[in-house]
């Protein structure tokens, strides 16, 4: 049932990319651009992911007490956190793409996202083996 669920998962996740326009690197830069011709659809759509997480979230803790959801004070933010965030930012910025509506990019063959995708993953790689990251 796991499985079927994590397919539903992400059959629904690249149909929403693809669906509300960000897999288009463009309509991102657009949000980041707060300072020039600024889009605000990505905040809707991140809006709307988020309520209806939430509204999921909420089902799942009344329907299911017993569930062992994540413990979210755990791990505050730390300097590592914060230095791995803004250089996910600049990437996002420079590139369009942040890896989700890259990897569903892929199948447009643009030669953006043919050079984006390899880059991001040697970056993901580097940054394991330099760092030492367990996860």
């Amino acid at each position: 049932m796991k499985k079927v669920a994590i397919i539903i998962g992400g059959i629904l996740f690249g149909s929403g990319l693809a669906i509300s326009g960000m897999t288009n690197p463009g309509k991102v830069i657009g949000f980041l651009d707060i300072f020039g011709n600024w889009d605000p659809a990505l905040a809707f759509v991140m809006g709307g992911a988020l309520a209806v997480y939430g509204l999921g979230l909420l089902v799942i803790r009344r329907t299911r007490p017993s569930l062992q959801l994540p413990d979210t004070t755990a791990d505050p933010v730390s300097k590592r956190m914060a230095i791995g965030s803004a250089i996910f930012g600049i990437g996002w910025g420079l590139g369009g793409f942040c890896p989700g509506p890259a990897i569903a990019n892929l199948a447009t063959l643009r030669y953006e996202v043919i050079w984006f995708v390899p880059m991001m993953l040697i970056g993901m790689f580097l940054a394991q083996r330099i760092f030492r990251l367990d996860t």
